[in-house]
């Protein structure tokens, strides 16, 4: 079965470039083919890091049918979506029948929601569980990267419906130190390229290392709804 996986949150500033960029590091690392999508036409930070990503004009309405051209002739597909795209891909999914396409394509779809300590990040989350329902799965990642409070995420109604009845996963992405994050945007490199790149001493490389190591555990603990089934 192909497989569609969406980094969508409406609110701006969640980290869904940031996951994507390491996600997209973590398939290339396994060797899984896959697309990756670069939707963002302000900053296209995931197209900086991965030259090799296409990239989707969301002011161009036809343009997001090109998800689903690529679903046709790939097993995995990621899109990074920009800031305020949640209304756009919902009448997009409404306009296409999102079940009907994908079981044309015989595709499972994953919408992959970064939230934060912000009530508008969880909210997003919500809107999206509800207009969607079992159409698609769900993984909600827990970034750290502002704060490590997620106090109203997990108050939120929202999550006890993604967990009990949507059968939903959290993943964590912890905190990288800024001074890491400066230097891998100076010289636009991920922390794979990092772990043998002359600019970061050590003991850098050896923290970003683990931090990384991390990452793909919690990503592994999610396969099921990130990844194709085998």
């Amino acid at each position: 079965m192909k497989h569609l996986d969406l980094i969508i949150n409406g609110k701006g500033g969640v980290g869904k470039s940031f996951f994507a960029v390491n996600f997209v590091q973590y398939l290339k690392d396994r060797g899984m083919a896959h697309v990756a999508i670069d939707s963002d036409n302000e900053n296209s930070t995931l197209k900086r890091f991965h030259p090799d990503a296409q990239f989707l004009d969301l002011d161009n309405r036809r343009e997001l049918d090109g998800v689903f051209n690529a679903l046709e002739k790939a097993n995995l597909v990621v899109v990074d979506c920009r800031a305020a795209s949640t209304n756009l891909f919902l009448d997009f999914f409404a306009e296409v029948e999102l079940g009907a396409v994908l079981s044309a394509v015989n595709a499972s779809l994953t919408l992959i929601m970064p939230v934060n300590h912000e009530l508008d990040s969880v909210d997003q989350v919500q809107r999206l569980a509800d207009q969607l329902g079992k159409t698609c799965g769900y993984v909600v990642i827990r970034n750290a990267a502002h704060s490590d409070s997620f106090a109203l995420f997990e108050a939120s109604e929202v999550r006890g419906q993604l967990k009990n009845g949507l059968g939903g996963k959290e993943i964590a992405v912890a905190r990288l130190q800024d001074w890491l994050v400066e230097g891998l945007n100076k010289e636009n490199v991920t922390i794979t390229a990092a772990l043998k790149h002359p600019a970061f001493s050590l003991l850098d490389r050896q923290r970003l290392q683990t931090w990384q190591r991390k990452l793909y555990a919690e990503i592994e603990s999610a396969a099921d709804l990130l990844l194709p089934a085998k």
